[in-house]
């Protein structure tokens, strides 16, 4: 540049480029699918797993798998009682669930709560879930045998109890085939691997699947 400016030769300014157009902001699709509401505690968040191997992750590929037109929402929070799902059921009734799935009481009984506290809670979301039009299944639990006899069979009598008083469709146990098999789960044996998820799903599908419409 220095040469051709000595001998008098113009030297044309560098052009800049315009800068690029701003990409233009994602617009998530709205997804019209009716809900079916995972509400519950450690069992439903997926504990313990990682991201995408909840029992809810895996009921959404047995939903698609069918052909159905419906879409999991994952509401189970590690470690929440009876108490803290009735603090948060406005948080539930505000997906418009068409069918949820109450998975609830566990830590209740393993942290020797009062049960008719758990009786009431889970009656008054039972109550408030089937008010709002939605489908309701009820997953019931058990207890450790170290509990002792009389406090497992009033807290499992829960379940059933619900079932009959408010005309809903009830799980016998949701760790039906699972629990205390030692290749489904975690070494804590309360939360099922990835794999105990699977089975899970598939038993949730099979009670849920008759509610469902295509």
């Amino acid at each position: 540049m220095l040469l051709a400016a000595g001998c008098g030769t113009k030297v044309p300014a560098p052009v800049e480029s315009e800068p690029a157009p701003a990409p233009s902001p994602r617009v998530e699709a709205k997804d019209d699918r009716p809900v079916v509401l995972a509400f519950g505690d450690s069992l439903s968040a997926g504990y313990g797993v990682e991201t995408g191997l909840s029992y809810p992750d895996f009921l959404q590929k047995e939903i698609d798998a069918k052909g159905f037109k419906y879409r999991v929402v994952n509401q189970g929070i590690s470690g929440d009682t009876t108490s803290g799902g009735l603090a948060r059921l406005s948080q539930g009734l505000e997906t418009k669930p068409y069918l949820v799935i109450l998975e609830l009481g566990g830590n209740d009984g393993l942290r020797g709560l009062p049960l008719t506290v758990t009786r009431d809670n889970l009656d008054k979301m039972t109550a408030a879930f089937k008010e709002s039009g939605a489908k309701v299944v009820i997953a019931g639990m058990t207890l450790p045998r170290n509990y002792g006899a009389d406090y497992i069979k009033e807290f499992e009598q829960i379940y059933p109890g619900l079932e009959k008083k408010h005309r809903v469709t009830r799980m016998r146990f949701l760790l039906e085939g699972v629990a205390m098999n030692p290749a489904l789960m975690q070494r804590d044996e309360i939360h099922p691997n990835a794999e105990g998820n699977k089975i899970v799903a598939r038993n949730v599908m099979k009670v849920i699947e008759p509610l469902l419409k295509k």
